[in-house]
């Protein structure tokens, strides 16, 4: 895009950033996280997070300021440091987790709708489905119009939804209670939870799972009005949702008890309040989730169609997903997304997808595209590439990277097998498409290390749809 009229500033970037992290996630945080955890555990979780993450934005940060010719953030590391196949994989793997996390926003939003309109049930009911179905083409259409217009859609949703989130915080503050935090503190009395340790572990993929969009300015970078903005918008966005993030849950945790927590509907943020104030603050909160949502959507449909243009127009992917329409809008990527979100949203009726399990698998799939970015920024510092004149700079950057290399290690441990399997049944197909890239470069499909690496990814992906099966594993 050269048309400067549609770059965008760092008012959209840090929109960008913290509407697609800021979504359904943190309505539903107080429930996620007592249901895996104790306040201890909570806070001892918080804090591998809170370092883990900030870590992330500043190699994202990095990257973007020292490889400023790399234009799509995640896969174009992962493509630059480790070759075509990988750079395809983190591709491939962020855009399904962007999809099927707009899946799991929309079964959100109407099992919120279903607090005002119980026809909506759990938001996997035949009505939530139609509803969705019709929401997700509206946006469709939206963005169609041009990403410029969007975006600006985006930030007037984003402001909106921060103000009954501050005044949850604000209420909640007030009504924060000591002895009630304190009780159980490491969860001992509840043997379900297990050690501190497994409730730590437990709920990683739920923090995880709110911080995703951290790389929302990088994956827009060529987009980007100036390049200097990616990073500025990057750790802003972060530390603002990081303080918002913990407050809520810390803050629900000191008003009600871990079990009591555990077993409210989500959105929980809302039965917190109506603890507090009554059904109105219900109510609030339900609205405010709305608002959330439907910005949480647009700014993931747009990432959605983003990956798949930029990783397109490098051919990782074919040629087709290049395509703009007249508003400079990537129409066949979007497309492309839309359609497979749909075929989700009627699978849910299946299969009775919550909003949880589908959260899990969003996550899962998300851990690929950040462990090869962290890794990228570590070679970079291990050659010294960018850093001819700066050592102090590299030895610094290469500590942070492998801070946030061995957390990206972590998070794979703490998904489980289960999900980790569930991940290569979903990477396994879109080897289709980075055939069909190479083949258009007239290039051999696979290196030799690229044949071993296809060859795990089928076996996982063979064993996960076994388990599907047999029903050792589910959805």
């Amino acid at each position: 895009m050269s048309d400067s009229t549609q770059k965008l500033r760092l008012g959209a970037l840090i929109a960008l950033v913290v509407g697609s992290m800021v979504g359904g996630g943190i309505f539903s945080l107080p429930q996620n996280i007592a249901a895996s955890a104790s306040a201890g555990a909570t806070l001892i979780g918080w804090l591998i997070t809170g370092v883990g993450m900030l870590t992330l934005a500043f190699v994202f940060q990095t990257l973007a300021n020292r490889k400023p010719e790399l234009d799509g953030g995640v896969y174009a590391y992962a493509k630059a440091g480790f070759g075509d196949y990988m750079g395809f994989s983190s591709a491939w793997g962020y855009w399904i987790s962007a999809w099927i996390g707009n899946v799991s926003y929309m079964v959100l939003l109407f099992s919120t709708l279903g607090y005002f309109f119980p026809v909506f049930g759990e938001g996997n009911t035949l009505p939530a489905v139609i509803g969705a179905s019709v929401l997700l083409w509206l946006l469709h259409f939206l963005v169609l119009r041009g990403i410029k217009e969007a975006a600006f859609i985006n930030t007037v949703t984003t402001i909106a939804k921060m103000l009954p989130l501050a005044l949850f915080i604000v209420i909640a503050a007030i009504a924060f209670k000591m002895d009630v935090f304190t009780a159980d503190f490491w969860g001992r009395g509840n043997t379900e939870l297990g050690s501190v340790m497994d409730q730590v572990r437990n709920m990683m993929l739920v923090t995880v799972w709110v911080f995703i969009g951290i790389e929302g300015a990088s994956i827009f970078s060529a987009r980007a009005e100036k390049r200097s903005d990616v990073g500025k918008a990057t750790v802003i966005g972060f530390v603002g949702v990081l303080l918002l993030l913990v407050l809520v849950n810390i803050l629900s945790q000191g008003i009600m008890a871990q079990a009591e927590l555990a077993g409210l509907k989500n959105p929980s943020m809302a039965g917190v309040l109506e603890q507090v104030v009554g059904p109105w603050g219900a109510q609030l909160i339900s609205i405010g989730l709305v608002v959330s949502l439907a910005g949480a959507l647009l700014s993931w449909t747009l990432l959605c169609a983003e990956i798949l243009f930029a990783s397109a127009r490098d051919h990782t992917m074919p040629e087709f997903l290049r395509k703009e329409n007249v508003n400079h809008v990537p129409a066949n990527a979007l497309w492309l997304s839309n359609g497979l979100i749909q075929l989700f949203l009627i699978i849910t009726l299946f299969s009775a997808s919550t909003y949880l399990s589908l959260l899990y698998l969003a996550t899962s799939m998300i851990l690929v595209p950040y462990f090869w970015s962290s890794a990228y920024a570590v070679l970079l510092a291990v050659r010294g590439e960018t850093y001819e004149h700066d050592t102090g700079e590299r030895n610094k950057d290469l500590l942070i990277a492998a801070i946030s290399t061995l957390y990206a290690v972590w998070l794979v441990y703490a998904a489980g097998v289960q999900y980790l399997l569930l991940s290569a049944l979903l990477y396994a197909p879109g080897a289709i498409l980075f055939a069909k890239a190479k083949r258009e470069l007239g290039q051999p499909i696979f290196t030799g290390v690229e044949k071993i690496i296809f060859v795990a990814v089928l076996i996982g992906a063979a064993i996960a749809a076994y388990g599907l099966y047999d029903g050792f594993l589910s959805l």
